[in-house]
């Protein structure tokens, strides 16, 4: 089989079946090798650890060794994408299409350098672009920045893309505006931290970012108001309401403030720019220059950072 065939194939896979995001490439990279390995065919129950619950080899260790030989150094996945949800899936029907292509031992070096390829283009995705346009309100410009994260996470299923560009922004513009800025955790990692008050804790108040607002995070709110803290909860438009109708379920519609990101965020960069129409466009830029910081630091997919137009 021609190389142009086998990437053909693979090129309408990745697409088919949306294998596009970090989770996904460190399953086809595992099983990629694997299947150099051990040979084909093989059954795809030896790819499931003893409990069947996850991905054999799928570890953060194991995929940035494969990559360490390609002379790539950057993290792909902090847990190398053993908790997306559908990485055993991805495994079973990525199996199946190595064996429905009865792919040679050079055929599967072939694939192993494709994916590294794709993973490489994965390092060097484009990032969100936000579009100040001096006709339309600052607002708009960051609602259509929430829309781009929206579409991406739709594209990539099992991704938190919008709930991650919101935790950074957020942490940028605290980051403006205190004297210290607060501490800075990767979203996956905010989420794995069940024990920490809030994303960000400034005084008494501690903020809490989410584009789904659940009855989980008004308890959460509510373990804080007994521990003398601030409850502020940060979400889309659309959460806003949610948030409200879930802390009035709970009687505390009064004790929460909920904000939504479009307003969180705009009304600031008028204030900082002390609402100059020449300091509009600096002050835009600082802010996504720090998100931009934040996302060096904390996360390790560079397409979320954010271009200025």
């Amino acid at each position: 089989m021609t190389d142009n065939v086998i990437e053909t194939k693979l090129y309408n896979f990745m697409h088919t079946h949306k294998m596009v995001n970090k989770g996904a490439l460190c399953v086809a990279l595992v099983v990629s090798r694997y299947a150099r390995e051990n040979g084909l065919p093989f059954s795809p129950n030896v790819m499931l650890t003893e409990k069947q619950g996850q991905v054999r080899g799928l570890s953060k260790g194991n995929v940035q060794a494969i990559l360490k030989e390609y002379g790539i150094t950057r993290i792909l996945a902090e847990e190398g994408g053993r908790t997306s949800r559908g990485s055993i899936g991805n495994m079973q029907i990525y199996v199946k299409f190595l064996h429905d292509n009865n792919f040679t031992k050079d055929d599967l070096d072939i694939i192993e350098v494709w994916w590294v390829k794709q993973i490489r283009q994965f390092f060097a995705g484009k990032p969100f672009i936000f579009h100040l346009d001096i006709g339309k309100s600052i607002r708009t410009a960051i609602r259509d920045l929430m829309a781009q994260a929206i579409k991406r996470e739709s594209e990539q299923p099992g991704n938190h893309i919008i709930g991650t560009v919101m935790q950074h922004l957020v942490g940028a513009k605290l980051s403006l505006i205190l004297p210290e800025p607060p501490e800075m955790h990767g979203a996956s990692v905010a989420d794995a931290v069940s024990a920490r008050d809030g994303d960000f804790t400034v005084e008494d108040v501690v903020i809490h970012v989410t584009s789904a607002p659940s009855e989980a995070l008004i308890r959460k709110c509510g373990d804080n108001l007994g521990k003398g803290i601030r409850p502020m909860i940060i979400t889309t438009y659309r959460g806003v309401i949610v948030a409200e109708q879930l802390a009035q379920n709970a009687g505390l519609e009064n004790r929460i403030d909920v904000f939504d990101i479009e307003q969180f965020v705009a009304s600031n960069l008028y204030e900082l720019g002390k609402f100059k129409k020449d300091e509009r466009r600096n002050t835009a830029e600082k802010l996504i220059t720090t998100y931009n910081h934040i996302i060096d630091s904390c996360e390790t997919d560079p397409s979320l950072k954010i271009s200025m137009d």
